[in-house]
């Protein structure tokens, strides 16, 4: 890049935000190689993004476009997984998987914060991947982060952990089928209730049969659904505590009303009144993971490895216990 290019400030914010789809787009391709389609096109980019960042450093000349990718495309990636979200069936058919999603997430979020002061672990990456465990991995994670002011490279790493453990998880749950006294519905309400992504819920309770996996997506939405008034508490504690570390009075996250109007919009509206080509919603969709892959791009370019091997570990143990308690607990509340 030369220094006249430099100087015209459209050139490092598109470059930026282009070359995190270039990676992006690398980790879609990577994701289809054999053993990698298990983790999935985001986990895949993340990594790529962290790896890069360890061998070439942070590409400077590009970090407005970066910078705004990591914040204004997560928060647009997240307004747009609202239309995933049907509220009528929720709320219809799923109340009793509700009530039984807010005890899951309400046990995840508790024994993070516990197991992390008692092993001294980061405070900020045990919240955030206490909400993913317990609500919808990386979505959530993304949804919760800007809110409690949490650190881009906390985040990054969080959203590499959740999707890393929601995928080994997934693959035990399809191990352990066969040999569970559960029923094929059970199972699929057992995955979908402790399981932490929405592709994690699909890949385990898929082998049960198309029953257990409409129910395992069912359970899942109820939790997705609990991410609205999850975030409200936390926005509700950060405004008691007054302000947050740095000074600044919290700013509220207006990205959680568009993720709500287009949930009510995808519910009441697509369908019942306004007809919109199947193609056009899968086409949203794909937009939705690919602004969020390269959102999460953005974060992992802002990981230093050698800065936080220290604080991962701690964790990233905290999780696996976590992940093993709520998937126990959930069998127990069937």
């Amino acid at each position: 890049m030369n220094q006249q290019d430099i100087k015209n400030p459209l050139v490092p914010w598109i470059g930026g935000i282009g070359f995190t789809f270039v990676i992006a787009a690398i980790g879609y391709f990577v994701a289809f190689l054999p053993g990698f389609s298990y983790v999935g096109q985001l986990a895949t980019a993340i990594v790529i993004a962290v790896i890069y960042r360890q061998i070439f450093g942070y590409p400077e000349a590009l970090r407005p476009g970066i910078a705004f990718t990591a914040k204004y495309l997560l928060r647009a990636a997240i307004v747009l997984y609202g239309l995933k979200l049907n509220i009528d069936t929720v709320l219809s058919d799923g109340l009793g998987l509700l009530a039984k999603g807010a005890i899951i997430i309400t046990v995840s979020i508790l024994l993070m914060l516990f197991l992390s002061k008692v092993m001294k672990a980061n405070m900020s990456m045990s919240l955030l991947l206490g909400v993913g465990t317990g609500v919808c991995g990386a979505a959530a994670i993304a949804a919760v982060a800007p809110i409690t002011k949490s650190k881009d490279e906390d985040t990054a790493i969080s959203v590499g952990i959740i999707a890393l453990m929601g995928t080994v998880f997934a693959i035990l749950y399809t191990i352990l089928y066969p040999i569970l006294p559960l029923s094929a519905t059970d199972y699929g309400i057992w995955s979908g209730l402790s399981l932490h992504e929405l592709a994690h819920v699909a890949l385990a309770a898929d082998p049960a049969g198309e029953d257990a996996l409409a129910i395992a997506l069912l359970a899942k939405l109820g939790r997705v659904f609990l991410l609205v008034p999850l975030c409200f508490i936390f926005i509700f504690i950060m405004k008691r505590k007054g302000k947050d570390e740095s000074g600044t009075k919290v700013p509220f996250p207006f990205f959680l009303l568009g993720f709500i109007a287009l949930s009510l919009i995808g519910t009441y509206v697509i369908g019942d009144i306004i007809v919109v080509p199947q193609g056009v919603l899968d086409g949203v969709s794909s937009l939705t993971t690919w602004l969020l892959t390269a959102a999460m791009v953005g974060l992992g370019l802002n990981v230093n490895l050698s800065a936080v091997r220290s604080k991962a570990m701690k964790p990233l143990i905290a999780m696996i216990i976590t992940s093993v308690v709520i998937s126990i607990l959930t069998i127990v509340i069937l």
